[in-house]
């Protein structure tokens, strides 16, 4: 009897542990029914605040773009209501004179008539001639060439969705530099490089820093998923520092150990007494063969980037100095637009050698590479031209103004041309009216003479006015503004006619 009582009160007090056990844990389960509801609440409000804020950001967006809208609506007005104006003013003349010889050949009195038929007869020609072509054509369409370009917006509105908190991945192992494939090219360095062969952690991106060619501070040049960079723009004789990091989710890998790069040297011809060239022959000069480079590995110091990023995925320009002309006869600076200091306007092909616009108002693009020493000389080809915007061409600061005509601020020198006449303009200031103006395929040339701090300007190869700015000091970009009724060709890599006949009497 005792035995079993013994045992029965053994298994009491087991049962006795499972029932304390449940109660306490029914206590947690109520308790996280408690805390499932508030963080509901609290998450609730998180997903609100986030929707709104997106929500607030698309009426944002919203109100721009209805503005710009609203200003193409009153641009069109304004052109059409100006030439219906205009169109007003001539008619009335027009009648009125036709009203007038009406009159006069009513009239009996021979001699009378006869002294003034031949003024008569003048003035009715010279009305009707400026009845000219394109005086009857509208300037403006009723077309709002606006498409609003929603599919990535809804398609990542539709992607929408909640991230699941994941266990982290270690960070990249720091990346190696290929040195095989790392070489300089006249003023550009090409920089390759690849993660450690056993390392199988996985990398999201890649950043590339390269120091100011002084030893200075590192600035970030290219971040992407690409393996290989070509820096273009660098100073020439200038030794820089390059190093490369990996990213991802997780966080960013040590530096790679840095590389250190030469670029080519670059002598300055002798300085030469040179008016505005007259080419009648010119070629466009190949661009250089690679320099041999001089690399050697050594620890890696700490850096902290203070530029702005610009990435690409094969090719990131640095805007700098670049010197073009040397006396060994070697090939001046190449360059192509640039998309990514142009208005948004602009519209680019044909490698980015050739622009447009489209939009009616003055939009502002820039080449690529900045002089600030040294002779330079490029062309704008006229592809499309219909006698009515004032195209501009010249050089600029990389903050010029962009949505203005070249020149109308203190950034840009500039010369203005329409079909029959030119003005240089600088901080809104006109000069120098010079008769000769531009067609389809007629052709700009700009010298920038930086020895003498000068800036020359020519039509179809003819020196267009007197030198047309002086004392020019600093860091210059090829630039362009133009509207939707023009397009201009770059050809760059030139030479001034008597370059080309000094160089070959060198070689």
């Amino acid at each position: 009897f005792f035995p079993l009582q013994s045992q029965l009160s053994q298994a009491l007090n087991g049962l006795s542990d499972r029932a304390k056990e449940a109660k306490e844990f029914l206590v947690q389960l109520r308790n996280m029914v408690q805390q499932i509801q508030e963080n509901s609440v609290e998450f609730e409000a998180c997903l609100v605040a986030q929707c709104d804020a997106l929500i607030d950001a698309l009426n944002r967006r919203k109100a721009q773009l209805l503005s710009r809208v609203n200003k193409e609506h009153e641009h069109k007005l304004k052109v059409v209501r100006d030439q219906i104006s205009h169109c007003t003013v001539k008619l009335r003349q027009t009648t009125g004179l036709m009203e007038y010889c009406l009159e006069v050949i009513k009239e009996n009195d021979p001699s009378g008539f006869l002294q003034i038929s031949d003024a008569l007869i003048r003035r009715v020609h010279l009305t009707e001639d400026q009845w000219g072509k394109g005086t009857l054509t509208p300037r403006m369409t009723t077309d709002f060439d606006l498409n609003l370009d929603n599919a990535p917006l809804l398609q990542s509105i539709h992607q929408l969705d909640f991230v699941q908190m994941k266990v982290s991945s270690p960070v990249p192992a720091p990346p190696i530099l290929q040195l095989e494939e790392c070489c300089t090219h006249n003023n550009s360095a090409t920089l390759s490089w690849k993660q450690p062969p056993l390392s199988t952690v996985q990398v999201e991106g890649y950043i590339l820093e390269l120091d100011d060619g002084n030893g200075g501070q590192f600035r970030e040049v290219y971040v992407g998923k690409e393996t290989m960079c070509t820096v273009d723009g660098l100073h020439f004789n200038s030794t820089y520092s390059a190093r490369v990091k990996a990213f991802n989710k997780t966080g960013v890998s040590p530096y790679s150990k840095t590389l250190v790069l030469q670029t080519s040297e670059d002598t300055q011809s002798e300085e030469q007494t040179l008016p505005f060239p007259v080419p009648l022959e010119r070629s466009q000069l190949r661009r250089m063969s690679p320099f041999s480079s001089t690399l050697n590995l050594q620890p890696s110091f700490p850096g902290r980037s203070y530029f702005e990023l610009r990435s690409s995925a094969h090719q990131l320009s640095l805007h700098s100095s670049l010197q073009s002309l040397n006396s060994a006869g070697e090939p001046i600076a190449w360059f192509s637009f640039d998309p990514a200091s142009a208005h948004a306007d602009i519209i680019f092909s044909n490698d980015n050698l050739t622009v447009t616009c489209n939009s009616y108002d003055d939009r502002v693009v820039l080449g690529k590479t900045g002089f600030s020493k040294g002779l330079h000389y490029w062309e704008l080809s006229i592809d499309r031209y219909d006698n009515h915007p004032d195209p501009a061409f010249g050089v600029a600061r990389i903050d010029v103004l962009k949505d203005a005509m070249l020149g109308k601020d203190d950034k840009a020198w500039a010369m203005y041309v329409d079909n029959n006449r030119s003005w240089f303009m600088h901080n809104n200031s006109h000069t120098n009216r010079t008769e000769g103006g531009i067609t389809k395929g007629a052709t700009v040339g700009v010298l920038l003479d930086l020895t003498r701090r000068t800036l020359t300007f020519s039509i179809n190869e003819d020196q267009q006015g007197p030198v047309a700015f002086e004392n020019l000091e600093g860091l210059f970009f090829p630039a362009v503004s133009l509207n939707r009724n023009v397009q201009v060709r770059a050809l760059t890599a030139l030479l001034p006619l008597q370059c080309v006949l000094m160089l070959s009497s060198v070689g």
